[in-house]
This record gives C-alpha cells, structure tokens and sequence, in this order.
C-alpha cells in the first residue's frame, strides 16, 4: 500500500520540484518529548514533502501567473498550500490530513518539528550540536541544521501528508545519508549556519548537484513584503 501511495505522489509532486518520503508516525514520536507527539497510531503512513530549487520554476512561477490575483500572502506558502490541497483529490477514498511548516498550535509551538521529520524519512540528515563529540561553542546556544545529500542546504521542508487509515507495521526505516560525516565539517556546518547563515555558504558544505538559481536566490534574499515585487504582483496583494 505504501507503495502504491508513494508512486502516486512522485507522479504528482515531482513534475512540481517537490520530493515526498515516507515515514511512519512513531519513529517520529520516538525521538520528541510527548508535547511534540502527532496525534496519530504509531503504525500510521506519512510523507514529509520537500520543495527542490527546481519548484520555484515548475510550481512558483506558474502559480503566480495562473492564481496572480488570488495571492494574498506569502506566495510560496499559498503555493505549496494549494498542491498539496489538491493531493487529496488523487486519493479519493481515502483521509488525508495536511500540515504545513508555518502552521502552529494554540499554543504557539509548530503543528510538527520539520527537521526532525525529514531525518527519522530518511530524506535528510539533521545535524545538531550532539552530532559534535569536542563542542566548542561553551554555552552558546546552537540550533540544527538538515543536509540533503543532493541539494545540501539548497532546499526547504513543506510540509507533512499524514494517512490515518493506512497502517503500515512493516515498513522498514531508512537511515539519512550522512554526508558531513568528519567531526570538522560538522563544527563548520554549524558555525557557518549559526553565525553567518546570511551569506547562505551552508548550503554548500557539501558538493551539490542542483542549487538555486541566482533569481530565486534574490527572492528568498529580499525581505518578505518586498517578494512580491520580484513576481509582478503589486503591494496590495499582502
């Protein structure tokens, strides 16, 4: 069943620029304290969706030409919001619930933890602080950081496709690919993504296949309420 699910995402989502990759909801449960718990049977069938540089091409752009008028927000949210809307309507026999990675609970803390859903997908590696055995930072404090072994940094995480009526007891859990695997690299990693993310050098710790191009990397370098310029759509819009 997975499978076929999978497939049926691939043939959707990938002619956009995204990448799905399945989980199942308690190996993402096993490693977060209960008050970041998702609300479903530990057997349960997700997919932690990805956008690649290349969405800003074959979803964005297109979006905001067909939907310019509709756009009332931030337009890659509104964008990645209405494609995987309309996954539900490739599985029309079935639940399908959406989270998004700017949603947030009544209680201000995220729907779900992104990164740690892409590493336990085996989508991406999240590097943080306790994957570095001679820690120099002292009490500073370090955030993590997810490393796709083809995009590098060049990437973002979108968002979850949860299945609450199909349980998958068998699936079989693939490891990230640890691709800053020297203790040196990691401390670099993280310093550059701690104290000089601005300059976006992370991205590249490693040798990348695909990076955004230099248009998108202007978009996502301007402040928000000025983005919309850069796609033709008038202020007003926000």
């Amino acid at each position: 069943m997975e499978r076929r699910v999978a497939e049926r995402l691939r043939g959707t989502l990938g002619p956009l620029g995204l990448e799905a990759h399945a989980f199942k909801v308690g190996w993402y449960n096993a490693v977060l304290q209960p008050a970041f718990h998702l609300p479903y049977p530990d057997d349960t069938l997700a997919f932690v969706v990805l956008s690649t540089p290349s969405m800003f091409d074959k979803a964005l752009k297109p979006f905001v030409n067909k939907e310019r008028l509709k756009i009332i927000r931030d337009p890659v949210d509104q964008c990645v919001s209405h494609h995987l809307s309309r996954v539900k309507e490739k599985f029309p026999d079935q639940r399908v619930d959406v989270m998004f990675d700017y949603e947030m609970l009544p209680s201000r803390k995220p729907k779900f933890l992104a990164q740690t859903a892409a590493h336990v997908a085996g989508a991406a590696y999240y590097y943080q602080r306790k994957d570095v055995k001679l820690d120099p930072w002292g009490k500073k404090k370090i955030f993590g950081v997810c490393i796709h072994p083809k995009y590098g940094g060049w990437f973002a995480i979108r968002g979850l496709l949860l299945f609450p009526d199909i349980q998958v007891p068998f699936l079989e859990q693939p490891a990230p690919v640890d691709c800053v695997s020297t203790e040196e690299k990691r401390i670099e990693l993280l310093e550059q993504f701690n104290f000089h993310w601005q300059d976006g050098r992370y991205r590249d710790i490693i040798e990348v296949k695909e990076r955004y191009s230099e248009e998108q990397k202007e978009y996502f370098a301007t402040p928000p309420a000025e983005r919309f310029r850069l796609l033709g759509l008038s202020q007003e819009a926000q």
